[in-house]
């Protein structure tokens, strides 16, 4: 397996995404501690449900609305399609 193939194996899969949780939880933990204020807290808040909606965005709502049901191979390409139209 070289390291530019895709994931095939559903226990790595749910690794990967179990990683990038506690990855997003670390950091998280570690900016409030190194700034532990309310203010800090609902930027926080706002900077990760912003970006998660910008995500659904791309992947859901281009592909099923805007692309015509055209897959995007990743977020470069998602964005270049955005860029073309």
């Amino acid at each position: 397996m070289k390291l530019t193939d895709d994931l095939k194996s559903p226990r790595l899969i749910h690794a990967k995404g179990w990683l990038f949780l506690l990855l997003g939880l670390l950091a998280a933990a570690g900016l409030l501690l190194d700034s532990p204020h309310l203010h800090t807290a609902l930027l926080l808040a706002v900077i990760v449900w912003s970006f998660c909606r910008f995500y659904y965005y791309l992947f859901y709502v281009l592909e099923r609305y805007l692309g015509k049901d055209r897959p995007y191979a990743g977020l470069l390409d998602a964005l270049c399609f955005i860029i073309k139209k």
